[in-house]
């Protein structure tokens, strides 16, 4: 896609570094390039969101061609932890020792209403987390309640831009940062 066609440019303005060697700058952007298209998505869904995850992988919508091929099991062989669902009091501890376990750089993708804001369920209820942002740090949300599975691969691609405006030398900026 082209620059232009992204919604939210200038968000993704505030991360670009300025100045920098011309050496560490390609370094940067070739490492950048690698790990942008090869992210290893870690699976948490939890609710209806993990159907249309299940979708964005299939043929029609087809996540290899992003490099987001095969979601892992296991956090060590991670890059990114999509969390499609609500996050209930008991299951939060598990999500954030899941992100712990994660090597770093690690990427967070919250998809639907319940894993932004709680969605339907945290209404006069105790037990919901109101969003993820409240246990792990987010990098790009998704709304929707489910998100069509196009939702989840713009979402990678935002994602992806993210990942190429980073500095080797500098740690990761979340939106919360900005």
């Amino acid at each position: 896609m082209k620059h232009e066609d992204f919604k939210d440019n200038e968000t993704l303005e505030l991360f670009k570094k300025e100045g920098g060697n011309v050496l560490l700058s390609t370094v940067d952007s070739l490492i950048n390039w690698g790990r942008s298209n090869s992210i290893w998505p870690l699976t948490f869904a939890t609710s209806c969101c993990g159907i249309e995850m299940m979708a964005a992988g299939a043929s029609r919508h087809d996540f290899a061609r992003f490099g987001i091929e095969v979601y892992r099991a296991s956090p060590r062989q991670a890059d990114v932890i999509v969390i499609a669902g609500t996050i209930t009091n008991k299951m939060a501890p598990v999500l954030k020792r899941l992100y712990d376990q994660m090597a770093d750089p690690k990427y967070v993708i919250a998809m639907g209403a319940c894993a932004i804001s709680g969605g339907p369920f945290f209404y006069n209820s105790y037990h919901v987390i109101k969003g993820a942002d409240h246990v792990i740090p987010v990098d790009v949300y998704i709304p929707g309640c489910p998100p069509r599975p196009e939702a989840l691969l713009y979402g990678v691609m935002q994602l992806q831009r993210k990942i190429q405006l980073e500095s080797f030398g500098q740690p990761n900026k979340t939106a919360a940062d900005l």
